[in-house]
This record gives C-alpha cells, structure tokens and sequence, in this order.
C-alpha cells in the first residue's frame, strides 16, 4: 500500500505541475488539432485553380472558346494575357503562372483540317502540378465537337515542359528538401537560445554588460548563418552529384535568398525563445511551427491545392516564400529581382522579429 501511496502522489504532483505550464497543456491539445485540421483540409492532390497565363494570336472567336472551355473544367484560372510567347515564358520563368496556353495565328485553319488547336508550356518544375495540366491534352472542346471537329491525332494540344522535361521527382524535392532541412535546423538552434542562458545561470551575467538588447539579438544569430551555409553546399551538392538535380541560376542568388531564409528562420527561433520559459517549451513550441511551416510551405503538395484558408496561413510563414524562391532560382534560373516580393518579404520579416525579440527581451530584463 505505501508503494502505491508514494507513486499516487508523484502522479498528483506531476498533475499540478503540469496544469500549471500552460505552454505545455495548450501543445498536448493544439499539435493534435493542428496535425488533423491540415491533413484532413489543406493536404489536397486534387489541384485546382492553377495561374496560367494566355497568348491568343489568332484573336478569333475559337480562341475565345477555347479559353473559356480550359476555364470551365476549373484546373485552371487565367491570370495574365500576353501578346508573345517570350512574355509568357518570362512569366512562367519568374513564378507569376504555372502555364501558358499558347493559341497560334492560324487556329481556323486547324479546325477544319482537323489539326492540333494549340501548345501548353509547361512548368515541369512541380511533377503533381505537370500531371494535371497535361491531363488537358487531350480535353474535348464540345462547342467544336458539335460543329464535327475531331483531331486526327488523340490529343487536342500539344505540351512542352520546362525545366524539367523527364519529370523526375528528385529535381523538385531537392530544392524543397533544401527548405525543410533550414526550417528545422534553424529554428532548433536560436528556439533555445535565451532559454538556455537563463536556465545556465548567465542571464544576469548578460544583464550586466553594456551590450544591447538588439545587438544581443543579432549577436546569437550570425554564427549559425554559416551554419546554414555549410548545409545548402552539402544539400545542393549532394543533390547534383548524386541524383543530377540541375541548378540553373547563378550560386551568388542562391546564397543571398538563402541567407534571407536563414536569418528569417533564426529570428523566428529567437522569438520562441524569449516567450519560452523552458528548453522543453521551446522545443514544443517549434514543433508547433514546424508542422505548418513543412506541410504549408508546398513541400509535399502543391500551394494551389489547398483552401483559401491555409494558402493564408502559408503565406505567413518564411518557409512558403523560401520554397518558392529557391525553387525558381535553382530549377527555373529566375534571380532576385524576379522574386522579389518573396525576397522583400523575407527581409522585412527579419528586421520586424528582431526587433520584437529584442522589446520582449528588455521587457524580462525589467
């Protein structure tokens, strides 16, 4: 009896104890919740709404309803009308569209010869997002059909990949590896960064001296920049020796999207580590971030599949805009400048977390 006695109140005592976290009793519910509400909503193979881009030259009333017919079977949404196909192509290179469907001058011609009616380009870059544009190859036009339109071939369009024409799945997971492997790293390394001084005792130590909360900020963060570095020419290197994964933009605009990343990734870290109290906590509540920040980000399916809702979500995260940019510098050879808004984004989020780390900080001290 006094055997149980004793572990009843070592049970009572870890009850209390564990009530009172409350960082801990809110991660034991929200990381189940969490984990269930974006499988069971924002995981979706089912693509939908993909931005593409449109270059009627034949301006003709077929080309109208040829547009409208790709409209309806809602794979896709229309977002830009070129004049050229280069345009189209620069916005395919730069992550403005996915496709362009390129109807040439002569489309009357080839309805009556029963011909090819036009061209996909394809960005062959995601395979999941090739497989359902493809997949309208062969669609039906019915208004054309009516009027005894069939295709002396079994396709109505043709379809060009870009970027990735053998479609191997290797040459976007490895851009996308190079991501996932940062968010976690990174954010491991600075969540328990103000934790750990606290819990070693050097809090007051760091307290006594002159430095500044936001030069201390910036301080725990720049040495695990190189950190960083170290693992994108492991990751990268080792992609293309090994599964010959190309890298078609220039090394110095993958360092600098990439080094936007990191810093973005160890502020969010660093933020983390001035609300937990302890490591554990820290590392509960990266966990809780990790989970969005990889399943959102357009890693394992495509942005485009997902609702509203999350796409919301995602676009609050440095991971969704990350995988973007590197995804477009590595596979697409777009730079910088084309990707700005997801390089402003990066950077603006890193100033801001900063400096909320820093306030957060000299608010312990006080």
């Amino acid at each position: 009896m006094k055997i149980f006695t004793r572990m009843s109140a070592i049970m009572v005592k870890e009850i209390r104890q564990l009530s009172r976290d409350r960082i801990t009793f809110g991660m034991v519910v929200m990381i189940p919740l969490i984990q269930l509400l974006l499988f069971g909503f924002a995981m979706n193979t089912d693509v939908r709404n993909i931005p593409i881009a449109v270059v009627d030259q034949s301006e003709s009333a077929p080309g109208r309803i040829i547009v409208e017919a790709v409209k309806v079977t809602q794979v896709v949404q229309v977002k830009a009308y070129y004049p050229t196909v280069e345009e189209a192509e620069t916005a395919i290179q730069e992550g403005v569209v996915r496709a362009a469907l390129i109807l040439p001058d002569n489309l009357t011609q080839r309805i009556t010869h029963q011909g090819i009616l036009g061209q996909w380009l394809v960005d062959g870059s995601d395979t999941m997002i090739s497989s359902a544009l493809l997949a309208l190859q062969s669609m039906p036009i019915k208004e054309f059909a009516i009027a005894g339109y069939h295709p002396n071939q079994s396709k109505t369009f043709e379809a060009t990949l870009l970027y990735n024409p053998s479609r191997r799945s290797a040459v976007n997971i490895v851009p996308g590896l190079l991501g996932v492997i940062l968010t976690m790293t990174m954010i491991l390394f600075t969540s328990a960064a103000i934790v750990r001084e606290r819990e070693r005792g050097n809090l007051e130590l760091l307290i006594t001296t002159p430095i500044h909360s936001i030069e201390l900020m910036i301080g725990k963060i720049v040495p695990y920049i190189f950190i960083g570095l170290i693992q994108i020419f492991i990751i990268l290197g080792l992609g293309w020796a090994i599964f010959s994964v190309p890298i078609n933009g220039q090394i110095s605009q993958i360092l600098l999207g990439s080094m936007l990343f990191i810093a973005a990734s160890l502020t969010l870290g660093l933020m983390i580590s001035t609300v937990a109290q302890t490591q554990l906590q820290a590392m509960q509540m990266t966990v809780f971030i990790l989970l969005p920040s990889i399943l959102l980000s357009g890693f394992m399916f495509p942005f485009e599949a997902m609702p509203v809702a999350a796409q919301w979500i995602s676009e609050a995260l440095p991971a969704t805009h990350f995988m973007r940019m590197i995804r477009g510098i590595i596979l697409r050879g777009a730079n910088l400048a084309d990707l700005w808004r997801d390089a402003l984004w990066l950077a603006g989020f890193t100033i801001i977390g900063i400096v909320v780390a820093a306030m957060r900080f000299k608010k312990n001290l006080d």
